[in-house]
């Protein structure tokens, strides 16, 4: 192996940061942007318009996981980067730090989407996303999303990047909420008031189900599908980024 690639297996922490700040800034430009698109081209159609935004997302994803994860571990999402803390596969600094990256990608994304749809670069959304039914929607589209990454990760860790990225465009239809999933989307989207959009007072009760929803599958599926006993622990054996971006990793080896 050269020592291009074992600097490429082993990034440093700069380099984890930035491509987790660019890949959610990346997903939140393809979410906020295909929105945007979808809804100006579908003419009133909104069924033709979520399907345009769920299929552009689920592209991307793919693509996002599939380049960046070997880098940062691909989770573009906070409550990704806290369920790796719980499983002890990140460590609290990095977990800020990926926290703080991700949100800031976020808002640039949707400056980005509205910059080129000639927009203002931002705008408060007036979308009402609220009640019971949407709470229960996000807590169930991350649980799910959390714990089937997980799942995947320890029995068919090279599929992780399709797994996620087609339990998300099945959210965008089978969920009330068309399945966020993901406190850094949520924020962004209240940044936009487009056809993806969520009202900023709304926001609170989307995350706090996230979070529930998240900590709920990591612990199941840490007991549903136990990772191999190793002589080390993970956080040692490998840099840390962890979880299903390992998945990524074996996409990509030699």
């Amino acid at each position: 192996m050269t020592a291009t690639t074992d600097t490429f297996r082993t990034p440093t922490t700069a380099r984890r940061l930035v491509a987790e700040g660019l890949g959610t800034a990346l997903l939140i430009a393809i979410v906020v942007g295909s929105g945007i698109r979808a809804e100006r081209l579908a003419a009133g159609n909104t069924a033709l318009a979520l399907l345009c935004n769920a299929l552009a997302t689920g592209a991307g994803l793919v693509a996002l996981l599939v380049s960046l994860g070997p880098v940062s571990g691909g989770h573009f999402n906070p409550v990704v980067s806290l369920s790796n803390l719980v499983q002890g596969n990140l460590s609290p600094r990095d977990a800020f730090g990926y926290v703080l990256a991700q949100l800031c990608g976020a808002v640039a994304g949707v400056m980005a989407a509205h910059a080129m749809f000639g927009m203002p670069l931002l705008a408060f959304a007036t979308h009402v996303r609220t009640g019971p039914p949407m709470w229960w929607s996000e807590f169930l589209a991350t649980f799910g999303l959390i714990g089937l990454g997980l799942a995947t990760s320890r029995a068919r860790p090279g599929l992780v990047p399709f797994v996620v990225a087609g339990y998300i465009t099945a959210g965008y239809w089978f969920t009330s909420s068309t399945s966020f999933a993901n406190p850094a989307l949520t924020i962004a989207c209240a940044l936009t008031d487009t056809f993806t959009g969520i009202r900023p007072t709304d926001v609170p009760m989307f995350i706090l189900a996230q979070i529930s929803g998240a900590m709920n599958a990591a612990m199941l599926f840490q007991w549903l599908c136990p990772a191999p006993v190793c002589a080390s622990s993970p956080a040692q054996s490998n840099p840390p980024a962890q979880g299903w971006q390992r998945a990524t990793e074996l996409t990509s080896a030699d």
